[in-house]
């Protein structure tokens, strides 16, 4: 299996650089078509401010948003040109609460979205952005730490399985980067918790077997820490350069109110993460 066509956003920040070379490693490994988004950003004025803001301001902020989108697509083709990949790049202009949305429609026709991480150092304290991308677009999504990926990137993997519907999509969605994985690693965290047979995880194992995996199934108990905190302490022990998980298994609603593993793996993520929901 593989991917044939890649989608990655492109931004301003000083992020951007990093994932668009993780988009690119893939498209080579893949054979695929990438095509990159530029999405620009309207001012979050309310009516009544936009209002009272001369004409001429206004003019001003849409031409510059119009000309950092022209340099992202330069650079972008310019980078993609040098790597000798069929791609296209496509910019669009939306409101600060759409964006989301955008990149979202984007994304549905691709096979993988590559997103961003938001560093809060950089103002990018929304992390609803992301989240909602993976929420509505109905594909996966790659997110890189804003820190960046690791040396390697997919030869490592850990699958977070709970035997539910989100974590099924995640390996199914995944099944191109782990066919082609040194090492597998399923891990059930607080087996007791899920519907997982007699052997939890040796199920999901066996599946992962018969694509021609390399896959260890591991068990953990986490009764001191969240599922996030072991799920991460396990990940920088393991030398894992890849997590594939289900996002949000639970309302995100409930996980805003009372904590959640997929919200606090957005947050504090410490290598890239696929997710399906």
């Amino acid at each position: 299996m593989a991917y044939r066509n890649l989608l990655v956003h492109v931004d301003d920040s000083r992020s951007s650089k990093a994932r668009l070379e993780v988009a690119i490693d893939l498209a080579k490994a893949h054979g695929a078509h990438l095509t990159g988004l530029y999405v620009a950003i309207d001012p979050p004025l309310s009516s009544n401010m936009r209002a009272a803001v001369p004409a001429e301001f206004l003019v001003m902020v849409q031409e510059q948003a119009r000309a950092r989108a022209a340099e992202a697509k330069a650079r972008f083709e310019a980078t993609v040109k040098r790597a000798g990949l069929s791609a296209d790049c496509r910019a669009e202009h939306c409101p600060y609460t759409r964006v989301p949305e955008v990149i979202a429609l984007h994304a549905r026709y691709s096979d993988l979205a590559i997103l961003g991480q938001p560093n809060p150092d950089e103002g990018e304290v929304n992390v609803a952005a992301t989240e909602d991308v993976v929420l509505s677009s109905g594909r996966p999504g790659l997110i890189i730490p804003f820190i960046g990926p690791g040396r390697t990137l997919g030869r490592r993997v850990m699958v977070a399985w709970d035997g539910g519907r989100e974590a099924a999509r995640a390996v199914a969605d995944a099944m191109p980067v782990l066919e082609r994985a040194d090492s597998v690693v399923v891990l059930v965290i607080n087996a007791e918790n899920g519907d997982h047979g007699d052997q939890p995880g040796a199920d999901i194992a066996l599946y992962l077997a018969r694509h021609d995996i390399k896959v260890d199934a591991q068990q953990l108990g986490a009764k001191d820490l969240s599922v996030a905190d072991a799920l991460l302490s396990r990940l920088a022990d393991e030398d894992i350069d890849l997590l594939v998980m289900g996002a949000y298994g639970h309302s995100r609603l409930r996980e805003w109110v009372l904590g959640g593993t997929t919200r606090q793996i957005f947050h504090e993520m410490t290598v890239p993460v696929l997710m399906s929901h």
